[in-house]
């Protein structure tokens, strides 16, 4: 599969160079993205060259049909809604979910930040900070302020750029996951879908009390 040149850098950049290239007369969108239909509408996100292995692998999965009529089984208000979890198809109302795998693990790609919007690996605790082979979640989170980027720098050993840390404060995000989960791409449209489904009523495991389906993933070059 041809991949354009240019690699997406982190967060809602992608989005903004793309409209700069189309602008700029470049007719054939490089990016690669995902659709997912849900009960409670469409959610379209761009996957990222910059982390191959997570982008190959989730088209593979999403064109053999692996994430159709899986479950959002974990939703938190504010910060994440994760599905993926292949015992979530057809689970009984009370089965525990969040477990489900592929028999491998993914290679780290950590780079780009956890701004909201995007796109993450999920992944049990593990030093060498593998990822999950299908499990996905979208960040929401709150707005930062600057002490608080300061303090994940500090902490985490990282540097946020200054176009970093200006979407972190405008739109928000959940910068203490970065540096130990792998973001892989950023929903373009349909964040509005995202928000209502964080909202729904969840049991105490963060399962929501009614079922919400990814009925269908395609892929769109």
């Amino acid at each position: 599969m041809k991949r354009n040149k240019y690699r997406p850098l982190p967060g809602l950049f992608g989005t903004v160079f793309l409209g700069f290239l189309l602008l700029s007369g470049c007719k054939r969108d490089p990016y690669t993205y995902a659709i997912l239909d849900t009960h409670y509408g469409r959610i379209k996100i761009m996957l990222y060259d910059s982390a191959p292995k997570h982008r190959d692998n989730f088209i593979k999965l999403a064109q053999s049909g692996f994430y159709d009529s899986l479950l959002f089984h974990r939703v938190v208000e504010k910060f994440v809604i994760q599905t993926g979890d292949p015992e979530s198809r057809n689970a009984e109302p009370n089965q525990i979910l969040g477990t489900g795998d592929t028999p491998y693990r993914l290679i780290p790609e950590i780079g780009a930040p956890h701004l909201y919007g995007a796109v993450g690996a999920a992944q049990k605790s593990n030093p060498q900070k593998l990822s999950s082979g299908c499990q996905f979640y979208i960040v929401l989170g709150e707005k930062v302020t600057p002490d608080q980027l300061d303090m994940m720098e500090k902490q985490k050993k990282i540097r946020y750029n200054a176009f970093q840390r200006k979407l972190y404060q405008e739109i928000g995000g959940i910068p203490f996951l970065d540096n130990d989960y792998t973001v892989f791409g950023e929903v373009v449209k349909g964040m509005d879908i995202v928000e209502k489904i964080s909202k729904v009523p969840t049991d105490l495991r963060q399962r929501p009390l009614e079922d919400i389906l990814v009925t269908r993933v395609r892929i769109k070059n």
